[in-house]
């Protein structure tokens, strides 16, 4: 079996890679090459060094742009993380109902990006109305309507991780913390959350990741607005790319330095969390 494996693992894996090499690695090089190149097309390239950097380094909405995400990143991970570990915890206690719930927050993340965001900002600018306001007049009002609406997405299935481990730690644990008399503060934070370390690992790479990378909801609910004060970096890229002439170059330097800023977070994240992980 082992044998017929190895001799027929090409068939397997060439498609597999092929299709990685023409949809991720072709289009990753190309477009690191054209962040050193002036162009408006792929065949009229003509490189110019590190000048696309310089401007875009340069772009104050672009460093605006990296501040206001870099604090919404903050923000949403540690709301959407605390509520969806609150709930989890409700929803693993015995009581009726609880699939009923779970289903109904996370219902939420099936709705694409775009239509949410419409739909939120219809919501929050019927309700900013009543007070002579709107989520384009005060960029406070543009941060937190992202914030809602990035929670309310999201919560629920960061709460259905949470809750799939919260029923893995194994009950003698459990039970031999209540017979050392242990408060429910302690087994929170000394039994509870030290075993779920794994699965916020999981939860924390895809809230912080999720909140650099945000594009749909931004352009739906904001786009940007006020005076470009709530536009996020993948936003921003965009604008610079497709909505400036001549600028194609500094907004595929501006995807470079994205990619390794979200990488880099990611990975210190990762360190972190995976450093506290107990074997259970």
């Amino acid at each position: 079996m082992d044998k017929a494996l190895r001799r027929n693992l090409p068939i397997f894996v060439l498609p597999t890679l092929a299709a990685f090499i023409i949809g991720f690695l072709g289009p990753f090089f190309m477009g690191l090459w054209l962040s050193f190149c002036k162009f408006t097309t792929v065949q009229d390239a003509t490189f110019v060094g590190f000048t696309n950097y310089v401007r875009a380094f340069s772009d104050m909405t672009f460093l605006g742009s990296l501040g206001f995400t870099a604090l919404f990143a903050i923000t949403s991970l540690v709301l959407i993380n605390v509520i969806a570990f609150a709930l989890a915890m409700a929803l693993t206690q015995k009581f009726a109902g609880t699939n009923i719930f779970r289903t109904i927050f996370f219902m939420p993340n099936l709705i694409g990006g775009i239509v949410l965001g419409y739909i939120w900002q219809l919501i929050i600018n019927g309700v900013l109305a009543h007070f002579n306001a709107a989520l384009a007049i005060d960029a406070k009002f543009g941060f937190w309507g992202l914030i809602v609406l990035v929670c309310w997405q999201q919560i629920g299935y960061m709460m259905i991780i949470y809750i799939a481990g919260l029923q893995t730690i194994p009950g003698d644990v459990k039970e031999a913390a209540d017979m050392d008399g242990a408060s429910g503060r302690n087994r929170l934070f000394r039994v509870t959350v030290p075993m779920m370390m794994p699965s916020i690992t999981i939860c924390t790479f895809l809230t912080i990741t999720n909140g650099f990378k945000l594009f749909d909801q931004n352009l739906a609910l904001t786009n940007g607005e006020p005076a470009r004060s709530t536009e996020m970096l993948a936003l921003n890229i965009f604008n610079t790319f497709y909505g400036r002439v001549g600028f194609e170059g500094v907004g595929q330097a501006k995807a470079v330095l994205f990619f390794i800023l979200v990488v880099v977070i990611a990975l210190i994240q990762l360190r972190i969390t995976r450093e506290k992980e107990v074997q259970q």
